[in-house]
């Protein structure tokens, strides 16, 4: 079988087993002898269809029962064939296919403000006001952070690493007591409630998530911060007024290469002369490169992870300034590894909100993208951007006093 040829070509470090329809074992690289990770195909079609597409086939035929994963899990296996595969295409037709789509969708994809809202309610409202309760399920209980955490050589909880997190941007930020700050895609207000809490500062943090704007104005009320902390549903070209600081944390994968232009020149305009812009996005490290197929169709339809030249050259063209880079690895994967490990203990409460389907598809998702981080291209970057060289810190000693 082709597929057993690929497969054998790419595993150099373990193996599996792959078993197609029929019931015919082929041996890829070197399996382990005891129990050895076996891949069952109950379709015979997937022997071709996996060669032909497999970034979306795979996961499709996973959430349909036709593909079965013996002796390990779906992380085992995902993060060996990622290890193995690492930054390269699994065949000629797969990258041929991605492309094709990159191109297609580029010239398809504009994040116009309805198609923002329409695209933000498909993930972040999953099911009305069942997408709350699923993000109880595996975030951290603390933040209700949704983003990479920032991982210490000591820490051992995720709640310890999403405070990390929290704590490491406010430092970049270089906050002041009094100032206006805008938290562009605000999440569920954890980001916010901290500047609010730890500073002094005035926050108003906007999202096109009606659940999140909801959630973190209730949760405003609660901590007593309404004087201090306004949450909008708003889209990010409709603000007005000046800020001080402007954060934004997991927002640039949503917008669309297309309008990165517009948003700097947006945060251009409203930044004012001394003010100082932490961007935090996942991104690529190797060249511009096509949306993951079973991302962009289940999980964020119109989201891209920009490389890190998409980045910079729209800043360029708006007269702002990268003050600072620092790109996080192996954040993420950790990241992810908790959410799944949270998710899969209570997968049965998913399963009772959604469907069996749901939980494969969710369970692909974190897990395959954790084994990108951790192997494959997937990094984040933090960017402090800046107006004028006075606004600049001269060194870095003031995030790490």
């Amino acid at each position: 079988m082709i597929l057993a040829k690929v497969l054998s070509k790419i595993y150099k470090k373990n193996g599996i087993i792959l078993e197609d329809s029929t019931g015919q074992k082929y041996i890829c690289g070197n399996p382990r002898k005891n129990n050895p990770i076996t891949v069952k195909l109950l379709k015979e079609n997937l022997k071709w269809k996996l060669i032909l597409d497999p970034e979306l086939e795979f996961p499709e035929a996973y959430m349909r029962n036709e593909i079965l994963i013996q002796n390990g899990s779906l992380e085992e296996f995902l993060m060996s064939l990622v290890e193995n595969l690492g930054r390269e295409e699994i065949t000629t037709a797969s990258y041929l296919s991605k492309k094709i789509y990159e191109a297609v969708r580029y010239i398809s994809n504009f994040n116009l403000p309805g198609k923002a809202r329409k695209n933000v309610e498909h993930h972040y409202d999953i099911g009305g006001d069942k997408g709350e309760k699923l993000y109880d399920i595996f975030l951290d209980t603390k933040h209700r952070q949704y983003s990479c955490a920032y991982w210490k050589e000591n820490t051992k909880t995720l709640e310890e690493a999403q405070q990390n997190k929290l704590d490491h941007i406010i430092k970049k930020l270089d906050l002041k007591n009094g100032m206006k700050v805008l938290d562009v895609g605000c999440g569920w207000g954890g980001l916010a409630f901290e500047i609010a809490k730890k500073t002094g500062c005035e926050v108003l943090g906007i999202s096109l998530s009606r659940n999140q704007i909801k959630y973190a104005t209730e949760k405003v009320r609660e901590l007593n911060l309404d004087n201090q902390v306004k949450f909008k549903y708003l889209d990010y070209r409709d603000v007005t007024g000046k800020f001080d600081r402007v954060a934004s944390v997991g927002a640039l994968e949503h917008f669309g290469r297309k309008f990165y232009k517009t948003f700097f020149k947006k945060m251009n305009d409203i930044m004012r002369e001394d003010g100082k812009f932490l961007l935090h996005t996942i991104g690529v490290v190797d060249k511009p490169s096509a949306p993951n197929k079973f991302i962009n169709k289940y999980i964020f339809p119109g989201g891209i992870c920009p490389s890190l030249s998409q980045i910079v050259k729209p800043i360029e063209k708006t007269g702002l300034i990268v003050a600072d880079t620092e790109t996080l690895i192996r954040h993420y994967d950790k990241t992810l590894l908790s959410w799944l490990n949270r998710f899969m203990a209570k997968k049965h409460l998913v399963k009772d909100m959604f469907d069996e389907k749901f939980v494969k598809m969710w369970s692909f998702y974190l897990a395959s993208c954790a084994a990108a981080f951790r192997y494959r291209d997937l990094a984040v970057f933090q960017l402090q951007i800046v107006k004028n060289f006075n606004a600049a810190r001269p060194t870095r000693d003031y995030i790490y006093s």
